[in-house]
């Protein structure tokens, strides 16, 4: 049974069971993570090495907070982030490949700001409830060009602070995690950082995820939670999800590949029951 249309917007999007600060690799799983410690980092590897496999440097993963029972319709996951591969310095000094995670994170004292956080994949799939992430894995030229965003400061530009839980894609007002992407996405894509003009092109090129809301939702929303801000709405509501990224990314050749990737220990739990 799907819990009632108002709840599932209010755990919508873009929240995370991690506060604002950095993880610290190797920590202990969300108290509500229904998988166990190892499995979260069986599967946490399993996604590094399909990345690692597909010799992506940069990559978008989108993991849920939620059971897909408790999402809206068209929505299939609740956060997404860039995995870029890196190499990493252990506590003993030694060097390793894998993956940083670059995230936007709401805060827990401040709900309605939002920092640009690098955390793990562990941390990661420490907030997933499904055993499933999506994945798109942005074209070669699109991978140099975020990368080049990150170094040279242009990443953090994009950054607007201010959070709502629904935020407009094509609208400056506000900014989640999905649209946060976008606009690097956009940045990346037609080579600017002005803000202004990357929302000028997304209206005219990327068709965001509608959210249905009735009139006593839109009215009484915001009172039950103050991320859900709907100013920057107007008409219906919109915003950006995997499913409207992958799209718009394989449309205009922007990705090479969009996919899912179920858990291991989900694969070998089916099999085991069959």
């Amino acid at each position: 049974m799907r819990i009632p249309h108002l709840l599932a917007i209010i755990l919508l999007l873009c929240s995370p069971l991690w506060t604002a600060e950095p993880a610290r690799a190797g920590s202990g799983a969300s108290p509500t993570s229904p998988f166990a410690i190892e499995d979260i980092a069986n599967f946490s590897k399993e996604i590094e090495r399909e990345l690692a496999a597909r010799g992506a440097h940069v990559a978008i993963v989108f993991r849920s907070g939620r059971t897909r029972g408790e999402l809206p319709d068209g929505v299939r996951y609740t956060h997404g982030a860039f995995w870029v591969h890196s190499q990493v310095e252990t506590t003993t000094g030694e060097t390793l490949n894998g993956y940083s995670v670059h995230n936007l994170y709401h805060g827990e004292a401040d709900r309605l700001r939002s920092s640009l956080v690098q955390d793990w994949p562990i941390n990661f799939t420490s907030g997933d409830h499904i055993g499933e992430v999506g994945i798109i894995i942005p074209t070669r030229e699109m991978q140099r060009r975020i990368l080049h965003m990150m170094i040279s400061g242009d990443y953090q530009s994009l950054h607007n602070p201010s959070y709502a839980l629904l935020s407009n894609p094509l609208n400056l007002r506000f900014q989640n995690c999905n649209e946060f992407m976008l606009d690097v996405i956009g940045a990346a894509a037609w080579e600017t950082t002005e803000r202004d003009q990357i929302k000028v092109n997304l209206q005219a090129w990327f068709e965001p995820t509608r959210i249905q809301l009735t009139i006593f939702e839109r009215l009484f929303g915001p009172s039950a939670d103050d991320r859900l801000r709907l100013d920057d709405q107007r008409g219906r509501i919109q915003t950006a999800t995997f499913g409207s990224l992958g799209q718009f990314m394989q449309t205009y050749k922007l990705a090479d590949d969009v996919f899912e990737l179920e858990a291991g220990f989900l694969q070998t739990a089916a099999h085991n029951d069959s």
